[in-house]
């Protein structure tokens, strides 16, 4: 567990969030990861059709991304997810929780898109991350 990062769930008069922390901070090295979306190594759609299959790629891509910086999902503040349906987001949700540490979960918003850069695509994942200065303890 990265105790790197301060997680503040629900700061006073601010209802607390549901899988989220609504303010996140650390020091250290940032890291930002751009938006990943459910494509293999080879640029092919994972799970069309399915948000779900789709959102367990997407934190794979997201994982391997962290993991070329020496990070992981622990040092992970803030995550942004793009759906072309909120409908998609339980699905979304369930994917993150196999990854994150729901006691110290990052900050999150959600937005509802009309489309994103391929029609089959249902979900687009950003994050950002902050790595402690020096060796991992």
């Amino acid at each position: 567990m990265s105790n790197h990062l301060t997680h503040v769930h629900a700061p006073d008069g601010v209802a607390p969030g549901s899988g989220y922390s609504h303010v996140v901070w650390g020091s250290g090295r940032f890291i930002a990861i751009s938006g990943q979306c459910a494509l293999d190594a080879e640029g092919r759609v994972v799970g069309e059709g399915d948000a779900g299959a789709q959102a367990r790629r997407v934190f794979e891509n997201l994982r391997r991304c962290l993991a070329a910086a020496g990070a992981g999902f622990d040092d992970v503040v803030k995550l942004t997810y793009f759906v072309t349906d909120v409908a998609h987001l339980p699905a979304v949700r369930a994917a993150r929780d196999e990854v994150i540490d729901k006691a110290r979960p990052p900050a999150s918003s959600a937005v509802q898109v009309s489309a994103l850069f391929r029609p089959e695509l249902l979900v687009e994942i950003e994050a950002f991350a902050v790595l402690p200065e020096g060796p991992r303890p």
